[in-house]
Protein backbone atom coordinates (compact mmCIF):
# COMPACT_ATOMS: atom_id res chain seq x y z
CA UNK A 1 0.00 0.00 0.00
CA UNK A 2 1.23 3.52 -0.71
CA UNK A 3 0.00 7.05 -0.10
CA UNK A 4 -1.52 8.46 -3.28
CA UNK A 5 -3.26 11.75 -2.48
CA UNK A 6 -4.61 14.23 0.00
CA UNK A 7 -8.15 15.35 -0.78
CA UNK A 8 -9.26 18.92 -0.23
CA UNK A 9 -12.93 19.82 -0.67
CA UNK A 10 -13.06 23.29 -2.21
CA UNK A 11 -15.75 25.95 -2.48
CA UNK A 12 -14.55 27.30 -5.84
CA UNK A 13 -12.68 24.99 -8.24
CA UNK A 14 -11.30 27.74 -10.50
CA UNK A 15 -9.97 29.78 -7.59
CA UNK A 16 -8.42 26.68 -6.00
CA UNK A 17 -6.83 25.53 -9.25
CA UNK A 18 -5.30 28.95 -9.74
CA UNK A 19 -3.86 28.88 -6.19
CA UNK A 20 -2.38 25.37 -6.41
CA UNK A 21 -0.99 25.96 -9.91
CA UNK A 22 0.31 29.54 -9.59
CA UNK A 23 1.18 29.80 -5.89
CA UNK A 24 2.19 26.22 -5.03
CA UNK A 25 3.49 25.43 -8.53
CA UNK A 26 1.68 22.11 -9.01
CA UNK A 27 0.74 21.18 -12.58
CA UNK A 28 -2.77 19.98 -13.37
CA UNK A 29 -2.61 16.24 -14.14
CA UNK A 30 -6.29 15.60 -14.84
CA UNK A 31 -9.69 17.16 -14.32
CA UNK A 32 -12.95 15.21 -14.51
CA UNK A 33 -16.62 15.46 -13.66
CA UNK A 34 -17.62 12.31 -11.75
CA UNK A 35 -21.32 13.21 -11.89
CA UNK A 36 -23.49 16.25 -12.56
CA UNK A 37 -22.61 17.82 -9.19
CA UNK A 38 -19.03 16.72 -8.53
CA UNK A 39 -15.80 17.77 -10.24
CA UNK A 40 -12.34 16.44 -9.39
CA UNK A 41 -8.91 17.82 -10.21
CA UNK A 42 -5.58 16.11 -9.50
CA UNK A 43 -2.39 18.17 -9.27
CA UNK A 44 1.24 17.20 -8.74
CA UNK A 45 4.38 15.88 -10.36
CA UNK A 46 4.84 12.54 -8.63
CA UNK A 47 2.70 9.59 -7.66
CA UNK A 48 1.54 11.57 -4.58
CA UNK A 49 -0.89 14.29 -5.56
CA UNK A 50 -3.42 16.82 -4.28
CA UNK A 51 -7.03 15.97 -5.21
CA UNK A 52 -9.41 18.93 -5.29
CA UNK A 53 -13.12 18.10 -5.02
CA UNK A 54 -15.90 20.57 -5.76
CA UNK A 55 -19.54 19.62 -5.16
CA UNK A 56 -21.93 22.21 -6.57
CA UNK A 57 -24.84 20.86 -4.50
CA UNK A 58 -23.03 20.76 -1.12
CA UNK A 59 -22.98 23.14 1.82
CA UNK A 60 -19.61 24.71 2.61
CA UNK A 61 -17.50 22.52 4.91
CA UNK A 62 -16.05 23.75 8.21
CA UNK A 63 -12.27 24.19 8.16
CA UNK A 64 -10.56 20.79 8.03
CA UNK A 65 -13.71 18.70 7.53
CA UNK A 66 -13.18 18.40 3.77
CA UNK A 67 -9.75 16.79 4.04
CA UNK A 68 -8.94 13.10 3.66
CA UNK A 69 -5.84 11.01 2.96
CA UNK A 70 -5.99 8.41 0.17
CA UNK A 71 -4.10 5.12 0.04
CA UNK A 72 -4.03 2.75 -2.94
CA UNK A 73 -4.70 -0.95 -2.28
CA UNK A 74 -4.52 -3.96 -4.56
CA UNK A 75 -7.85 -5.51 -3.48
CA UNK A 76 -10.59 -3.42 -1.91
CA UNK A 77 -12.51 -6.44 -0.58
CA UNK A 78 -9.42 -7.69 1.26
CA UNK A 79 -8.91 -4.22 2.78
CA UNK A 80 -12.57 -4.04 3.86
CA UNK A 81 -12.18 -7.37 5.62
CA UNK A 82 -8.90 -6.28 7.23
CA UNK A 83 -10.57 -3.13 8.57
CA UNK A 84 -13.51 -5.13 9.94
CA UNK A 85 -11.16 -7.72 11.48
CA UNK A 86 -9.48 -4.87 13.35
CA UNK A 87 -12.83 -3.89 14.83
CA UNK A 88 -13.28 -0.74 12.77
CA UNK A 89 -16.45 0.28 10.98
CA UNK A 90 -16.60 1.64 7.45
CA UNK A 91 -17.33 5.34 7.63
CA UNK A 92 -18.57 5.58 4.04
CA UNK A 93 -18.68 3.27 1.04
CA UNK A 94 -17.69 1.26 -0.80
CA UNK A 95 -18.29 3.74 -3.61
CA UNK A 96 -17.70 3.22 -7.35
CA UNK A 97 -17.84 6.64 -9.07
CA UNK A 98 -16.86 5.02 -12.38
CA UNK A 99 -15.97 1.52 -13.66
CA UNK A 100 -12.25 2.03 -12.96
CA UNK A 101 -12.26 3.12 -9.31
CA UNK A 102 -13.75 1.84 -6.04
CA UNK A 103 -13.07 3.19 -2.57
CA UNK A 104 -14.23 3.44 1.02
CA UNK A 105 -13.44 5.55 4.08
CA UNK A 106 -12.66 4.82 7.72
CA UNK A 107 -11.95 7.40 10.41
CA UNK A 108 -8.59 7.53 12.11
CA UNK A 109 -8.50 7.92 15.92
CA UNK A 110 -8.62 11.71 15.48
CA UNK A 111 -11.63 11.71 13.15
CA UNK A 112 -9.65 12.26 9.93
CA UNK A 113 -11.12 10.47 6.91
CA UNK A 114 -8.79 7.80 5.49
CA UNK A 115 -9.66 6.60 1.99
CA UNK A 116 -8.63 3.20 0.59
CA UNK A 117 -8.90 3.10 -3.19
CA UNK A 118 -8.64 0.30 -5.74
CA UNK A 119 -7.95 1.25 -9.34
CA UNK A 120 -9.08 -1.32 -11.87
Amino acid sequence: MHFVWATVTVADMEESLEFYQKVVGLPLVRRVKSNEFTELAFLGTSETQIELVHRSNAEPQPMGKGISLGFAVEDLEVMIQTVKDLGLELYEGPIAPNPHVRFFYVLDPNGLKIQFVERR
